[in-house]
């Protein structure tokens, strides 16, 4: 570790204490706040025709900000196993323990899913919805890194399992068609689900391959910033200061941002390339929309990095912090908001009984057609009640300013702090 001139104060110990109870840096944490506000914004717009295309899931083959959301949402939650992980070794946890710790974890996700599910439905289902999907990518991406943690091993697997897919998709026939063909409406996964998991409630469980490869790559550059962590430079004060790339100080935090740049423009740019062979798909999960979501993720972790836990930028940390502080909750509140209150509830409108739900939208459009703005009331409705209620349940956290502690996005009983974590 390289130690800066007497009088100097360490950036990451004096200003990041959080960090230093749960061994987690603020990038971390911003994109994970990132990921939810972003999910709160497009799975609830009433925007109507006003609508930015990105902020629109594309047509097949397309990529837009939309269809980040989810698989950002995937790689924020294997960057979370690496600290869950560190909690059963402060807790001497066994094997058999630690499985059974797996095991409770994934199962309580997937009920919450099924529970969901059936409450959009309004009828008991068995499905694959989104939380189920995250429950199984999780079970299965927790279980290799159990195996080793290194990056490079990571980094491997994830390999192995997009390069498995991928030929799979190209290489295995689809009865009466041939191999090597994916469209839309005709592929080897469509007729899979079609034909065998579709009968059984389990459409789109190979899409469980692809995302615990997302997975073990967010793990992967979680182990890369933790290694970081673990021998931090000390700077003359916190702040820009921090990124002076010299012999004597912030050489070891420059050559971390480096790292993450490279790594990232590398994922991006080769899902890119690998999508004119395979398209982008976020039906099927094909592995160049796995990377390309990858690398975009390394891309905004190394930015965060620069400005929140280098360029310490309250300002912005906060608001992410707010939304990132307990992510489940964040995808489970508007959905049950939604179905319990907005589409439950009646009114009499006209001499007409309707839905609460539709009953605001009505007044709204009326008041937007008359120059009024407010479907964007609507749309903002939900991004504020899920801030709300964050600040309600956490509020010594963040009154504090930058020290609210993570809630990892697959909760744990117990937090890896001393005092002490979905998406369409």
């Amino acid at each position: 570790m390289m130690v800066a001139r007497a009088g100097t104060t360490t950036a990451l110990e004096s200003n990041n204490k959080a960090a230093v109870a749960g061994e987690r840096l603020l990038a971390l944490d911003g994109l994970r706040g990132l990921t939810v506000f972003l999910m709160l914004l497009v799975n609830n717009l009433a925007l109507q025709e006003s609508t930015p295309d990105q902020l629109v899931h594309a047509p097949f083959g397309g990529v837009t900000l939309a269809d980040l959301v989810f698989p950002w949402f995937l790689f924020c939650m294997g960057a979370a196993i690496p600290y869950a992980i560190t909690s059963f070794d402060k807790q001497k946890l066994s094997l058999w323990r630690r499985l059974l710790r797996i095991l409770r974890r994934t199962s309580l996700i997937f009920l919450l899913g099924l529970f969901l599910t059936s409450a959009l439905a309004r009828t008991p289902v068995f499905a694959l919805g989104v939380l189920q999907l995250i429950a199984l990518a999780y079970c299965l991406a927790v279980l290799i890194y159990l195996i080793s943690p290194r990056p490079a091993f990571l980094l491997a697997v994830a390999a192995v399992l997009l390069v498995g897919y991928w030929a799979a998709i190209r290489f295995v026939p689809i009865p009466g068609a041939g191999p090597g063909i994916f469209e839309e409406d005709r592929n080897l996964l469509l007729h899979l689900n079609k034909t065998y998991l579709e009968p059984l409630g389990l459409r789109g469980l190979l899409s469980t391959i692809p995302t615990a490869a997302l997975a073990l790559l967010g793990a992967m550059v979680a182990q890369m910033l933790r290694a970081w962590r673990k021998n931090p430079v000390e700077v003359e004060r916190p702040g820009p200061a921090a990124l002076a790339c010299g012999p004597q100080e912030g050489l070891a935090a420059c050559r971390l941002l480096f790292q993450l740049l490279l790594l990232g423009s590398a994922m991006t740019g080769l899902g890119y390339g690998w999508s004119l062979e395979l398209p982008f798909s976020k039906t099927f999960w094909t592995p160049p929309y796995i990377l390309f979501s990858a690398g975009l993720a390394t891309l905004l972790i190394g930015v965060f990095y620069v400005l929140l836990d280098l360029g310490r930028q309250k300002w912005l940390a906060f608001p992410l912090l707010v939304f990132g502080s307990n992510a489940l909750l964040a995808y489970v509140l508007p959905i049950l908001f939604k179905v319990w209150v907005l589409q439950s509830w009646t009114v009499s409108l006209n001499g007409v009984q309707v839905s609460l739900q539709q009953a605001w939208l009505n007044w709204h459009v009326a008041r937007q057609r008359g120059g009024g703005g407010g479907v964007d009331v609507h749309t903002a409705l939900h991004p504020g009640l899920v801030a709300g209620v964050m600040v309600v349940l956490r509020p010594k956290d963040f009154s504090q300013g930058l020290e609210p502690r993570g809630v990892n996005l697959i909760p744990d009983a117990k937090r890896s702090s001393p005092k002490q974590g979905v998406v369409r």
